[in-house]
């Protein structure tokens, strides 16, 4: 049995090989744009967490000053980030 090649036969192999190649590309190419997306969905939920938080000591800080006798801005923004944060909590839901 003998295997004869013509030179149409080899450029169509090569185009197939580059097609599959070329595709082959894309699909590693969008695999790593997902992965990317998930870490960034963990950063940003790493990110939400550190700023709650944050805005749990503020509170406390000034819902301490208020006990102390602190007044005005101090009412004001207690009241603006309890009104923030009860509207962040119904908006999840």
């Amino acid at each position: 049995m003998q295997i004869t090649l013509s030179v149409q036969t080899l450029l169509t192999l090569a185009a197939a090989a580059g097609a599959l190649a070329a595709l082959l590309g894309y699909l590693a190419k969008g695999h790593r744009w997902l992965l990317r997306l998930e870490r960034q969905e963990q950063d940003m939920a790493a990110i939400q967490a550190e700023q709650q938080l944050l805005t749990f000591g503020v509170l406390a800080c000034l819902k301490g000053l208020k006990e102390q006798g602190a007044n005005g801005p101090v009412s004001e923004a207690i009241d603006k980030i309890e009104k923030h944060m009860n509207e962040a909590a119904h908006s999840q839901s």
